[in-house]
């Protein structure tokens, strides 16, 4: 049921350009959250746990221990804040991730019916995560009035990684001609197929120790295999013979 909560949210919860998020690497956290009035029951410390899971570099509060590409250029790095939301018989708060400009990136809500405090927040903030991409940086800016030779450097560096990088099909919606989909990535480790315009997951895919290739539970229980081909979505689903067909789902 939780998994199914996760994914309702993920589909109704606003999220404002929440592809771009991903784009970056680094992220800074208050010491604390404003609204919570002194105490915000751990969010800073499971905030900064779930976002180093999604593969982004948490900075410190202290400027001068920040990484140079980040120091030197505030615009490489976001801005997460959590904002409580009063609710009379719910744990509701909204996160809420800016960039340099104090741009909203993104805007996501989560609530939980768990009436304590510290886990229910808690359980909120994990459902306001699922509209939080994993990190995937792309060329970060360079230091600001950097001298245009020293940008052009960084610039072919920048282009040499991407060359050579594996891009994994984004979140978004699929199709393999006979079932549309949408791609929800939960965490790090897990992502969803979901039917559209169905809250029921049409399959759910987990890591597994080589890169790209998941063990796949499909809405009838049966598990089988999944992996990423040329930037669409593949699953083996198991025939009634014994043997598997290949089904590809393709960005549309």
């Amino acid at each position: 049921m939780k998994k199914l909560s996760i994914l309702m949210l993920a589909i109704c919860s606003t999220a404002i350009f929440g592809q771009k998020v991903s784009d970056y690497k680094y992220v800074s956290i208050p010491e604390e959250f404003k609204t919570f009035k002194g105490d915000s029951y751990g969010l800073e410390a499971a905030l900064t746990k779930a976002l180093k899971g999604k593969k982004y570099v948490v900075l410190s509060t202290n400027k001068d221990q920040w990484p140079t590409e980040a120091r030197e250029n505030s615009c490489n790095v976001l801005n997460a804040e959590v904002l409580n939301v009063k609710s009379m018989f719910t744990n509701k708060l909204m996160l809420v991730i800016k960039d340099c400009d104090n741009k909203v990136l993104l805007e996501s809500k989560g609530s939980s019916g768990i009436k304590e405090f510290e886990e229910g927040l808690a359980d909120a903030l994990q459902m306001a995560l699922v509209n939080v991409g994993v990190s995937n940086p792309v060329a970060m800016q360079p230091a600001k009035n950097q001298p245009s030779n020293s940008i052009n450097t960084n610039n072919t560096t920048q282009s040499s990684v991407q060359e050579t990088a594996v891009v994994a099909p984004a979140a978004g919606n699929y199709s393999n001609g006979k079932v549309d989909v949408q791609k929800i990535q939960i965490d790090a480790n897990q992502f969803i197929l979901a039917k559209s315009g169905s809250s029921v997951p049409f399959a759910i895919f987990k890591t597994t120790s080589k890169k790209d290739v998941f063990i796949v539970k499909l809405a009838d229980n049966n598990m089988t295999i999944g992996y990423f081909e040329n930037g669409t979505i593949v699953i083996d689903i198991p025939q009634a013979d014994g043997r598997y067909s290949k089904e590809t789902f393709v960005a549309k």
